[in-house]
């Protein structure tokens, strides 16, 4: 059993491990484990908007204020101003470097909705597809950096590898894959592990969740010591 080697290990194919694969492809060789085809992830089902400080008429304050005041408390200040702050890089970022393409006024800017909880205008969309579009330009994006970027796709992660348990340093420095097709279990040894493997949502009966959202890479956090918080807030 020869081992997989990469600078970065990223597990997952959503918004989350696309977005970051394309990132640290400019600073080393990045291999993506996706379980089945790599556009099959919650990424490509969502379908509201992207809610981010976009327009003349909004302020960062502004939403600052709105989403503590609707999150009622259970918001974490110092990660609301962050992702406030950090959302209208990265909305023009997806639009200007990876080609998503959002709904845009006759003048030609951005068609930006109202929500719930918002008192301005901030929600970029694409129709009722927002999720399948950027998915759509990001996986594009990686599949154009075919010299930096590998994608294994029917492969699932089934543990992290670590030396705590043996009493070695407390890292990660890659994870077992399952390749699903021939049930071969493949070491991959990577300087970086990012777990972008989505919620947990197929673990119920009943949901709109596809079938890759089982949770697997919240167990294996969890299983190498991690501390888990606010599941109940994953979809």
């Amino acid at each position: 059993m020869s081992a997989l080697e990469a600078d970065f290990l990223v597990i997952g194919s959503g918004l989350a491990g696309l977005y970051f694969a394309l990132n640290a492809s400019e600073h080393g060789t990045v291999l993506l484990v996706t379980k089945h085809a790599p556009d099959d992830s919650n990424t490509s089902f969502a379908q509201g908007g992207i809610a981010a400080v976009l327009s003349p008429d909004d302020s960062f304050d502004k939403h600052v204020e709105d989403t503590l005041r609707t999150g009622d408390g259970l918001c974490h200040p110092d990660i609301v101003e962050l992702c406030v702050r950090g959302g209208p890089k990265h909305v023009l970022e997806l639009v200007e470097k990876h080609g998503a393409q959002f709904g845009r006024t006759p003048d030609g800017n951005f068609d930006l909705g109202r929500e719930g909880g918002h008192s301005a205008r901030r929600v970029a969309h694409a129709k009722d597809a927002t999720g399948r579009e950027i998915e759509r330009s990001l996986l594009k994006a990686v599949l154009n950096r075919g010299d930096r970027i590998s994608i294994l796709r029917d492969h699932m992660a089934v543990d992290l590898l670590t030396m705590a348990k043996y009493g070695g340093p407390d890292a990660c420095f890659g994870a077992y894959v399952l390749d699903q097709k021939t049930g071969e279990v493949k070491p991959v040894i990577a300087r970086s592990t990012v777990l972008a493997s989505g919620g947990a949502g197929k673990v119920y009966l009943y949901t709109t969740n596809p079938d890759v959202a089982t949770g697997d890479g919240v167990a294996m956090a969890y299983r190498v010591g991690a501390r888990i918080g606010n599941m109940e807030f994953i979809q």
